[in-house]
């Protein structure tokens, strides 16, 4: 029998079915976590638990003619850290979460929009099918060595201001470049934005945040000024490299970064050029999510840190970690138990 269209008159205990159709009538975004969340051990227990999983990292070592996944699990985090690795690593965890989501019986589709937070766009796009997981590795491998080229080492900075709205973060940016590069460069919730540039400009608006009101400044253990202005060079490496490689329309809509909406599939390869020195829009992504009728969201892959950067954008957002087998398994009953 079908449900009644109004779910309270389904009977009790629902049926597998119903349940499903009320699960899926919540608005779910899929989000994809960035650099900084990987760790030593990320992904091996969904590769032990789930063939499909290990099948990614596999993909993924052999796109890169190495043995990435030995870095993942068993090497030195200084060494995963290199944005060159850390890129297509967290790539590879994510697509592996999802994978193990997908033979639960949860696909791309239980998701109304996907978003990632600067390299995890790409791994959002994997995820819905825009490009292949090989393809995707080897895009973030050239965007890792491209962006970490673009500026000689000790030359750029980042900083995380603590405390302090975008708009209160720009104008300590601009106050702080003296004719230098310093810009906001990652808004990723009401009271967290980082800035990029040149190491001196950066470090002068540590400081400038300090006497206006940050609950802290510091500077971020990273080797480049990422989404800056500096980060041309890579802007053009990554306009070659995309214009090589085949793209598919996302599954599911993709809330770019630089635009902080869902977008047109024939603009995605010019949003990740633009990505490259553009800031990171995370909290008016978030916002946006939420005006579109998101209400959970499901982070794929390692760590917390983007559902951490969603609640403070709202609270009535529900959130949920995905990079366990067991955090998989829990998604899964969840959804199925409505």
């Amino acid at each position: 029998p079908k449900c009644p269209s109004a779910p309270l008159e389904c009977p009790q205990p629902l049926h597998y079915a119903y349940a499903q159709a009320i699960a899926e009538a919540i608005m779910k975004a899929f989000i994809f976590p960035g650099q900084g969340a990987q760790t030593i051990g990320m992904g091996h227990a969904l590769a032990e638990a789930y063939p499909e999983a290990r099948s990614v990292f596999d993909e993924v070592d052999d796109a890169l003619g190495e043995k990435l996944s030995d870095l993942i699990w068993s090497g030195d985090i200084a060494d995963l850290t290199l944005t060159k690795n850390a890129q297509p690593a967290l790539m590879a965890t994510s697509l592996a979460a999802m994978k193990a989501l997908e033979a639960e019986g949860v696909g791309i589709d239980a998701a109304s929009f996907v978003a990632g937070h600067s390299l995890g766009e790409y791994s959002a796009l994997a995820a819905s099918g825009a490009f292949s997981i090989a393809d995707t590795a080897r895009l973030l491998r050239i965007r890792g060595e491209a962006m970490q080229l673009a500026v000689p080492l000790g030359l750029g900075a980042m900083a995380v201001l603590l405390g302090m709205d975008f708009e209160a973060a720009q104008a300590v940016a601009a106050e702080a470049a003296q004719g230098e590069v310093c810009q906001a460069a990652n808004d990723n919730d009401p009271s967290q934005v980082v800035v990029s540039g040149h190491k001196a400009a950066v470090e002068r608006a540590v400081e400038i945040a300090k006497v206006n009101g940050a609950k802290r400044a510091m500077l971020l253990p990273v080797s480049a000024p990422f989404h800056s202005s500096l980060m041309a060079p890579a802007g053009d490496i990554m306009a070659a490299a995309l214009a090589e490689v085949a793209m598919n329309a996302p599954a599911v809509p993709l809330i770019a970064n630089v635009r902080a909406q869902a977008v047109n599939a024939d603009d995605i390869k010019g949003l990740l050029v633009e990505q490259v020195t553009g800031s990171v829009r995370w909290r008016e992504s978030v916002m946006w999510m939420a005006g579109a009728g998101v209400t959970e969201v499901w982070e794929i892959g390692a760590g917390k840190a983007l559902s951490g950067m969603v609640k403070r954008v709202d609270r009535s957002i529900a959130t949920r970690a995905i990079g366990t087998p067991d955090d998989v398994k829990a998604a899964v009953a969840a959804l199925n138990e409505g």
